[in-house]
């Protein structure tokens, strides 16, 4: 029963492990990638939808994303929602395709993007302290209906615990790897 839990709450954890590093994609580090503009929602045909399920996007310069939509009467709406989605890039098109120049990095947008990395790791440290104590309520509720003893509660908390440190250190190394790449100049 406790095995149950905690092989639950570790998938649980990594599931949050696992969201803020695919958010960490979506922050820009001066090189163009198409995990940038790729959840941008556009509004095809009434329906708003990912930019990646309307159009090819590709990196072939490290400064430049080249995005070909599908279907080229929807140039202008793709246009449209990359400029909504206020991420700071100026797409332009050709009338086949949309070429959008990556800038460079100012250091103040830098310290920005590391302060906004911060609070991203802050959060899911949050959410496995929620998850965390989820499990341990679970355990004691066991306990209290004589499902599980007081030693194998202990044993569950002391499991949930290293499970806990474990994957809060993987989140701390995760947000320093993303900084480094960040400030790199």
């Amino acid at each position: 029963m406790i095995n149950d839990l905690i092989r639950e709450t570790e998938a649980r954890m990594q599931k949050t492990l696992e969201n803020m590093e695919d958010d960490f994609r979506g922050i820009r580090t001066g090189r163009a990638s198409p995990a940038l503009v790729e959840k941008v929602s556009v509004d095809y045909y009434g329906a708003p939808t990912p930019l990646k399920q309307l159009a090819v996007i590709s990196a072939p310069e490290p400064q430049l994303l080249v995005i070909r939509p599908y279907d080229v009467t929807s140039i202008s709406t793709i246009e449209k929602g990359i400029l909504q989605a206020d991420l700071g890039l100026n797409p332009s098109n050709d009338g086949r395709v949309i070429r959008i120049p990556i800038p460079r990095l100012t250091e103040e947008r830098r310290r920005e993007l590391v302060k906004v990395i911060k609070r991203r790791v802050e959060e899911a440290k949050v959410a496995l302290r929620n998850i965390r104590r989820d499990a341990l309520e679970d355990m004691r509720s066991f306990e209290s209906e004589k499902l599980i003893s007081e030693d194998e509660l202990k044993r569950g908390q002391d499991e949930l615990q290293k499970i806990t440190d474990r994957y809060s250190e993987k989140i701390d190394t995760a947000g320093e790897r993303k900084e480094h790449e960040i400030m790199e100049i």
